[in-house]
C-alpha cells in the first residue's frame, strides 16, 4: 500500500512541476500514524474516512485499504442500528471545542464487538473551518487498565502509609513520597538526586547493595529488613526499615532497559526492638535458671559463686570480678572509716576459661578513691562506667589506672546484698567491640548479684570461704 492511500492523502502534479517521489511528506505521515501506540482515524466534513493507521487494524481488523474512502461506519466499524449515532456525536467534534471523550461499541472484522473510548477533534483547514475530525480511540480495558496505572502510581507517591522512593540506575533518588521524606528527615525536593550517603550515616553500603542486585538479577523473593541510621535535623536516629524492591524496566523498549529500582520501605523499629529485648529476655532467664541448677551441685558455696558468674558471662560481658568486703559484711547502718575489697574471684584475662577463686590471701584491691566499685558498695546499689569514645590509649590507661583488665572500656557494678548487709561487689566488664550498659543490664546484673551474694553468704556461715 503506498503511503498516501494509508494517510488518506494525494499528490497532484501541475503541468509545470517536476514529478516528485512524495516521500518527503506522506511517507513521514504514514510513518507516524503507524508507529502511535493508539489507534486513529479520521473523517472528512462529509464523514470519509481519509486516515486509519495500523493500531485501528489491530484492534478491529479493517485494514487500511478496506477503510480509508468508506463513506461513515455503517455496515462495517458499527452496526447499522447504532452507525447513526456513532457519526452523529463524532462529527459533533467538528463544532465544539477541544477534545470530546466517547465510549461506544465498534464492529471488528470477524463479527465481533469491542468497547472502545474515543477522544476526537476537529481538524481545521487554511481558513481555519472545520474541515474535518480525527479520533484516537483504544478498547475499554486498555484504557482502564492504564487510568489503574496512573491511579495506582500516584496514590503511591500522595497518601501511602509507608515509604516509596524511585531510584534510579545511579542510585539516587529520583521521586518520593511525603511518607519517606518524613522518614529520610528532609522535604520531599530537597533528598532528590542526592546519594544515599548524604542521607544516612550508616546502612548505606548493605542497602545499595541490595539495589545494585535488583537492577541487574531482579527483586528478591521476599522483603528484606535492613537497619539504617538517618542523619534527621534532630541528631542520628538509628531505624529498622522492612523493605521490598522492584526493577523497573522501560515498556517502550523491545528490550528491557532499566530505569530504575522502585523501593518501598515500613519503619518497624519498635517491633524489631521489641523482639530483641524479648529474645534477650527468655535468654537471660534460662541462664539465670540453668545456673541455679548448676550451682545447687557444688558443694563449695564459693565455687557455687562462679558457677553463676560464669553463666552471667554468656552473651552479657567479656570480664567480671568479685570482691568482697574486708573485714565482713557491712549493714545500713555501718559507715565508719574507708571501705575495703577483697578479690575473691575473677574470669581469666588471657584465654577464656571458667572463673576462679582468687589466691590473694585477703589481701585488698588497690582501689583509689572514688573508685566505682566502691561507690558501689556505698550506695548498696547498680553503677555504670564508660570511657566513652576515648582514644584507644585513653581507654587503656582509664582501665589500668581502675585496676581492671586493660582491654575494658565499659564497667558495670552491682553490690553483693543478702540479709540486709553489703557483702561486697560484683563487676562486668566489656570491651571496645560492644556495646556500654543499659539500664535493663544493670537489672539483670542485680538479678546474678544476689544469686552471687547468697552463695557467699552461705559460704561465710559454713566457714567454707
Amino acid at each position: 500500500m503506498s503511503a498516501s492511500r494509508r494517510s488518506g492523502t494525494t499528490d497532484e502534479l501541475g503541468p509545470d512541476e517536476p514529478e516528485r517521489d512524495g516521500s518527503d511528506g506522506s511517507d513521514l505521515l504514514a510513518a507516524l500514524l503507524d508507529g502511535m501506540d493508539a489507534a486513529l482515524c479520521a473523517f472528512d466534513a462529509d464523514g470519509v474516512v481519509t486516515h486509519w493507521n495500523r493500531e485501528a487494524e489491530r484492534i478491529l481488523g479493517w485494514s487500511a485499504d478496506e477503510a480509508v474512502g468508506r463513506r461513515g461506519l455503517a455496515g462495517w466499524a458499527a452496526r447499522s442500528a447504532d452507525a447513526e449515532e456513532v457519526e452523529s456525536r463524532l462529527l459533533s467534534s467538528m463544532h465544539a471545542p477541544g477534545r470530546q471523550v466517547h465510549e461506544f461499541a465498534l464492529l471488528t472484522k470477524d463479527g465481533g464487538r469491542v468497547l472502545v473510548r474515543t477522544q476526537s477533534a476537529a481538524v481545521r483547514g487554511p481558513d481555519g473551518k472545520p474541515a474535518g475530525v480525527y479520533c484516537a480511540f483504544s478498547e475499554v480495558h486498555a484504557q482502564i487498565d492504564l487510568e489503574r496505572s496512573i491511579a495506582l502510581s500516584e496514590a503511591l507517591f500522595e497518601d501511602a502509609s509507608w515509604g516509596v522512593v524511585l531510584v534510579d540506575v545511579d542510585l539516587r533518588p529520583a521521586v518520593v513520597n511525603a511518607h519517606a521524606a518524613r522518614a529520610l528527615g528532609t522535604g520531599r525536593t530537597s533528598v532528590l538526586g542526592r546519594p544515599l550517603g548524604e542521607l544516612l550515616s550508616q546502612g548505606v553500603e548493605e542497602l545499595e547493595s541490595a539495589l545494585q542486585h535488583v537492577l541487574a538479577e531482579g527483586a528478591p523473593p521476599a522483603p528484606a529488613e535492613v537497619w539504617v541510621t538517618v542523619r534527621a535535623v534532630e541528631g542520628e536516629q538509628r531505624r529498622c526499615w522492612r523493605s521490598g524492591f522492584l526493577r523497573l524496566a522501560s515498556p517502550l523498549a523491545e528490550e528491557p532497559v532499566p530505569l530504575g529500582v522502585g523501593w518501598l520501605f515500613q519503619d518497624v523499629t519498635e517491633a524489631k526492638q521489641a523482639e530483641q529485648e524479648a529474645s534477650l529476655l527468655r535468654f537471660r532467664t534460662q541462664q539465670l535458671h540453668r545456673a541455679s541448677r548448676a550451682a545447687a551441685e557444688c558443694e563449695d558455696p564459693a565455687e557455687a559463686a562462679t558457677v553463676h558468674l560464669d553463666f552471667a558471662l554468656a552473651g552479657f560481658a567479656d570480664h567480671a570480678l568479685i570482691d568482697r568486703v574486708a573485714g565482713g559484711a557491712l549493714s545500713d547502718a555501718e559507715a565508719e572509716g574507708p571501705v575495703r575489697l577483697v578479690r575473691v574471684a575473677a574470669t581469666p584475662s588471657g584465654a577464656p576459661g571458667p572463673s576462679s577463686l582468687s589466691g590473694h590471701a585477703g589481701l585488698p584491691v588497690r582501689y583509689a578513691e572514688g573508685h566505682p566499685a566502691l561507690q558501689c558498695v556505698e550506695r548498696a546499689g547498680a553503677l555504670r562506667a564508660s570511657a566513652g569514645t576515648a582514644p584507644p590509649e585513653a581507654a587503656r590507661e582509664w582501665a589500668v589506672a581502675r585496676q581492671w583488665p586493660p582491654d575494658a572500656v565499659h564497667a558495670l557494678c552491682a553490690a553483693l546484698r543478702s540479709r540486709g548487709r553489703t557483702l561486697g561487689v560484683v563487676t562486668f566488664l566489656r570491651g571496645a567491640g560492644r556495646s556500654a550498659f543499659e539500664r535493663s543490664d544493670a537489672l539483670y546484673a542485680e538479678d546474678v548479684a544476689v544469686r552471687i551474694a547468697a552463695a557467699l553468704d552461705l559460704a561465710g556461715l559454713s566457714g567454707t570461704e
